[in-house]
């Protein structure tokens, strides 16, 4: 494990060779993980991302933290803290990622 401080004070950790912005972060991923083991998700991915195309113009490129399909269906997850959750650009992002692909974010906090 390894790395420094983020733009919220959250320490940097790598698990697996992956780079995670905090240790809540790279914690999600090891419960990801274990679900993944027992065949109860399937599909897990670490940091996917979509271009936000809105008429043709390129709004910009969204990251979540994971992905992931089980029993009843795909999902998206984000590990925000509380405060991180009410900022007004991720807001945003998170009503784009629905409004353009029908992808409803789950906040992990």
């Amino acid at each position: 494990m390894g790395g420094g401080m983020n733009k919220y004070n959250a320490k940097k950790t790598t698990v697996d060779g992956i780079k995670f912005d905090s240790k809540r972060e790279a914690k999600r991923y090891g419960e990801l993980k274990h679900l993944e083991r027992a065949g109860d998700i399937t599909e897990l991915k670490v940091h996917p991302s979509w271009d936000i195309v809105v008429n043709e113009h390129f709004i910009g490129r969204y990251t979540a933290d994971f992905s992931y399909h089980n029993s009843q269906g795909s999902h998206v997850e984000d590990v925000k803290s509380p405060a991180t959750a009410k900022r007004a650009d991720y807001r945003l992002r998170k009503r784009l990622m629905a409004a353009v692909f029908d992808i409803h974010i789950i906040e992990v906090l």
